[in-house]
């Protein structure tokens, strides 16, 4: 198994205003500028299905698998020969909100898989970070 994980540290934020920002995919497009969109079919929670485009690649369907209100959620997202983890948390110190971010990637083609997608995505996790603390800041 290969896992990549970013985490920052923010002063001033609280966990239901991150949430709130995370919970809303169909409008991600507007702060991840690597999108072109995501749309849910359901409510967020786990075993709802959401697809995702990143400008640039083909449609991927993902499944919410655990969903933590303003703690956490995990999505996951089926390969061929692989499943890939995304891992998005939220910890409480003092005033301050740590945001972490962790990508993993399992299964016989899990080698192929990073090399394609994975590391892409982990790469850009500190910008993703960085938009949605903005997002919640600036609305």
């Amino acid at each position: 198994m290969w896992s990549k994980s970013y985490s920052k540290t923010v002063a001033g934020l609280k966990a239901e205003q991150v949430w709130a920002v995370w919970e809303n995919i169909n409008q991600w497009h507007l702060w991840q500028p690597d999108i072109e969109y995501a749309t849910i079919e359901g409510e967020f929670q786990a075993g709802t299905f959401f697809t995702l485009k990143p400008k640039g690649g083909p449609r991927v369907k993902i499944e919410l698998i655990e969903v933590v209100p303003c703690k956490r959620f995990t999505d996951l997202t089926r390969f061929p020969g692989a499943k890939m983890y995304g891992s998005h948390e939220f910890m409480v110190h003092g005033d301050a909100l740590e945001i972490r971010t962790t990508m993993s990637i399992e299964g016989p083609l899990s080698f192929l898989w990073k090399k394609v997608v994975a590391q892409d995505i982990a790469n850009g996790m500190p910008e993703q970070t960085e938009s949605l603390i903005n997002k919640v800041r600036n609305g």
